[in-house]
């Protein structure tokens, strides 16, 4: 799958915001606001569940990088996610 339309497909889900459990979370970081090196993926299966997170990493921009994007997406589908949740920006790792 290309980039674009993983990319597309994932904002699509983030958009229709909170629709119950299980919930992905995804979250970006990496050493300055404008690039992500990495996004931290975290899965709940339950209200009041604990949070199960996978880290994917890389060496260029996560958020443009076809294979990480792609792999976002399987994650979500098959963990038959109804809510996908994130968080905006990048945070900045020290």
């Amino acid at each position: 799958m290309n980039l674009d339309k993983s990319t597309k497909r994932i904002a699509k889900r983030v958009k229709k915001g909170f629709q119950g459990y299980p919930q992905i979370s995804l979250q970006y970081f990496g050493a300055t606001e404008g690039s992500a090196s990495e996004v931290v993926v975290s899965f709940i299966a339950e209200e009041g569940g604990k949070a199960q997170d996978q880290k994917l990493t890389s060496d260029s921009d996560v958020r443009k990088d076809e294979t990480i994007q792609t792999t976002l997406l399987k994650i979500i589908e098959r963990a038959e996610a109804k809510t996908v949740l994130e968080v905006l920006g990048t945070s900045v790792i020290k």
